[in-house]
């Protein structure tokens, strides 16, 4: 790797560059649902009316969706901003390959199916039920279990996660029933595919970053053991808890096992085979951990199933995690931090747990571990294990103590942090908590304001999708926000499609890129991929050529 050239229209500030990741936050379309407007967020107002800034897209084809219907998330946002281009994620690449039919023809697919084709031996399924498109599609999970029926494979057992997150909070019956009615009519050609077990993706099963395995354990005894409450049918199980816990979302909905008899229909045993149908990695690891490490203590698995496993993707390119997967990744190269180890910038990237590996692994092109662990330091601050709605604040002060810590340390010349506030807590659909994350999140603003000011650096504030701009439902003809039937609006717990801020904090600014303050002061048009090169100029150096360009046009 080449070091970067210093570019010769910009020497740097004498302070560093902080880029501050605001994690789902966004320019809302409607007023009623905003909570990020709805907030006092007087620092950001303050810091905004200051300094130059514009708006960049996150979602869709700007962070190398499928199409400009897809919402955008935190793990391509963070591929995007650390990598500087798009490149094809998750979705499109399982849908090109599932299409050209090259999943079929792979030695990972193969192995799954030869494993149980012409034996006792089941085919599962597991994964995140729905389109949301963020870590999974419903579509591909049909479209592997038409290709099982064809090839021969005569039992498949499905364990379905309720997503609630990425579609309606309360959404799971209209996949469930659609679903339940396709496995007749694929049940009705001689084969016996049926939904086994489930629940909530925010209760079982899809933790990440080792938060809380207990979630994990909860999903190995439904999905593998068969132990959980036992139910007839999925859709009498989300009926059930329903009326048991009034106003459960989707995501929370407790575990289940479909049983006959007392008997659970679809335990995991010695010579079945098991896909992870999810793409997308950070939720991925851990179950996947579960089943292939010999060594493994974070839970009593009871017992490990001998099983044929594959996911999806490769979750983990460093770590070759899975061992088995159905579609490439990505080969994201040439990420910013791999350019600055390489020209010797010192870097810290900090954040709580719940996106630590997204400043980390993900902003690294979906790599493990460091470039240079001379000019690298890498922070995890623990996350509180509790509903997100009770602790809204996060911990986003003490991220900032030691951001803080680092300015005045003079040690760093580019510090990445991201607060999660606005994603984590408006995935909730608590539109108080929400407003309350937000005001916690501003208050760290004016901190590092004051401290970038005092140090002579340059702070840059940005985020990876929206969110918390689009806490309400809204009629997609009118735009008129949807009410319940007690007159309540109905709550959205998914990402949103609007563009998310781009604003550059300079204290030291003598109008070098920028002839004015307010919007428009940058280029206009732009993804968050750009906001890489943006950084390597702020810290005095030439972008690669191949980069999507700066918002910056330097005089």
């Amino acid at each position: 790797m080449e070091a970067l050239k210093k570019n010769p229209k910009w020497k740097g500030r004498r302070g560093p560059v902080v880029l501050v990741i605001m994690d789902g936050v966004g320019y809302g379309k409607y007023k009623e649902g905003d909570a990020v407007a709805d907030s006092k967020m007087n620092n950001l107002d303050a810091i905004k009316a200051k300094s130059a800034h514009t708006r960049l897209k996150a979602h869709g084809k700007a962070v190398g969706l499928p199409s400009d219907d897809d919402m955008g998330n935190s793990e391509v946002g963070h591929n995007a901003i650390g990598c500087g281009r798009v490149f094809d994620q998750g979705a499109a690449l399982v849908s090109a390959s599932i299409s050209s039919g090259a999943m079929f023809t792979g030695q990972a697919w193969k192995d799954v199916v030869s494993g149980v084709k012409g034996t006792t031996g089941t085919l599962h399924f597991i994964g995140l039920f729905s389109d949301g498109n963020v870590h999974s599609h419903i579509d591909h999970l049909k479209a592997m279990l038409k290709q099982a029926a064809s090839e021969g494979v005569k039992k498949a057992r499905l364990h379905i996660l309720f997503d609630g997150r990425d579609v309606g909070e309360t959404s799971a019956l209209d996949y469930v029933d659609p679903f339940e009615a396709f496995l007749a009519e694929m049940n009705a050609s001689g084969v016996d595919y049926r939904i086994a077990s489930g629940g909530g993706r925010m209760w079982i099963t899809m933790d990440r970053y080792g938060a809380d395995w207990s979630m994990v354990d909860r999903g190995w005894n439904v999905h593998v053991l068969g132990k959980g409450r036992q139910f007839a049918s999925a859709r009498e199980a989300v009926e059930t808890y329903r009326k048991e816990i009034p106003g459960i979302i989707d995501q929370d909905l407790k575990e289940f096992v479909i049983a006959e008899g007392g008997k659970p229909i679809g335990t995991i045993e010695d010579g079945d085979s098991v896909v992870l149908f999810n793409f997308r990695g950070d939720r991925a690891l851990e179950l996947t951990a579960a089943f292939e490490q010999d060594a493994f203590d974070k839970f009593d698995r009871v017992r490990r199933p001998k099983v044929r496993y594959a996911g999806m993707m490769e979750y983990d390119g460093d770590l070759h995690v899975p061992a088995r997967y159905l579609v490439s990744p990505p080969a994201i190269d040439r990420t910013m931090g791999e350019y600055l180890a390489a020209t010797g910038v010192r870097s810290l990237a900090i954040s709580e747990t719940q996106k630590y590996g997204h400043v980390t692994y993900f902003f690294n092109g979906n790599r493990t571990g460091k470039f240079d662990e001379k000019l690298e330091d890498y922070v995890e601050v623990k996350s509180d294990v509790v509903p997100f709605e009770q602790r809204p604040w996060m911990k986003c002060a003490e991220i900032t103590d030691k951001v803080l810590e680092a300015i005045g340390s003079g040690k760093y010349d580019f510090i990445r942090l991201n607060f999660p506030n606005g994603d984590m807590v408006g995935h909730t659909g608590v539109y108080q908590a929400v407003v309350c994350s937000m005001e916690a999140m501003d208050l760290q603003l004016g901190r590092l304001a004051k401290a970038v000011q005092k140090a002579g650096g340059v702070m840059v504030l940005s985020a990876d999708h929206g969110n918390s701009d689009d806490m309400y439902e809204h009629d997609k003809k009118t735009g008129a926000s949807v009410r319940k039937e007690d007159g309540s609006f109905k709550a959205k717990t998914s990402h949103s499609l609007n563009p998310v801020p781009c604003i550059v904090f300079d204290p030291e600014s003598k109008g070098e890129y920028a002839d004015a303050v307010g919007e428009g002061s940058l280029k206009t048009g732009l993804g968050i991929s750009s906001l890489a090169a943006s950084t390597i100029e702020l810290l005095g150096y030439l972008p690669p050529a191949d980069y999507d360009p700066s918002v910056f046009s330097f005089k």
